[in-house]
């Protein structure tokens, strides 16, 4: 059973699609904790299925090297097998990437490397894309440049707004992460071979 930390920023959404799909029992990975740099919204899914949470505030921390250096503390009390981050609006430390890589997988609202950043929708948008897509990706010490584990495409239809799209982007990106964790969990998906990947499953 692959035990998995997921760490959250906001409504944690994907956090609940994982959380309901280990629910179910044939499903290979349990969530073990939950945690956030802030009192986010999402901290309520875990206390729902009876997930202990931990919080790591960004404010109080003199530099993102000590902030990371709490958070990893935090983790090393759990030592999950792997790491996603559900809108988790922080860039992890080198540091913290170097002790769980490649055990830290993110997803990310394009068709990497198409898009990368904190506004990847709103970007699509703003070049016209007629498509864009959905990514899981290993985490590295870049902006959403680690190798991609599994993307899909979603088109960018006539009248798309940031939002409309988005939504439609979220059940595309949940479903990825879904079944990229079950891979990993039935080894199906070796995280020791990802650094050989290229950057884009396209590429």
């Amino acid at each position: 059973m692959l035990s998995v930390a997921v760490l959250i920023s906001g409504t944690g959404s994907n956090l609940r699609a994982l959380l309901d799909a280990a629910a179910d029992p044939s499903y290979p990975a349990r969530i073990v904790v939950v945690g956030a740099d802030r009192e986010a919204d999402g901290l309520a899914h875990a206390e729902e299925f009876g997930i202990p949470s931990f919080t790591v505030p960004w404010s109080g921390h003199t530099s993102r090297e000590a902030w990371g250096a709490e958070l990893d503390a935090q983790l090393r009390v759990w030592q999950p097998d792997l790491i996603v981050l559900s809108g988790l609006m922080r860039l992890l430390p080198p540091a913290v990437v170097s002790a769980w890589s490649p055990r830290i997988v993110n997803t990310h609202p394009a068709y990497l490397p198409e898009f990368p950043g904190a506004h990847g929708v709103r970007d699509a948008l703003a070049a016209g894309a007629t498509q864009t897509g959905a990514s899981v990706i290993v985490v590295d010490d870049g902006v959403d440049t680690g190798p991609v584990l599994a993307q899909e495409r979603v088109p960018v239809l006539p009248g798309d707004t940031e939002h409309s799209l988005h939504e439609r982007i979220k059940p595309v990106e949940r479903r990825l992460l879904i079944d990229v964790v079950r891979r990993i969990a039935e080894g199906g998906l070796d995280l020791g071979t990802v650094r050989d990947r290229p950057r884009s499953a396209s590429s």
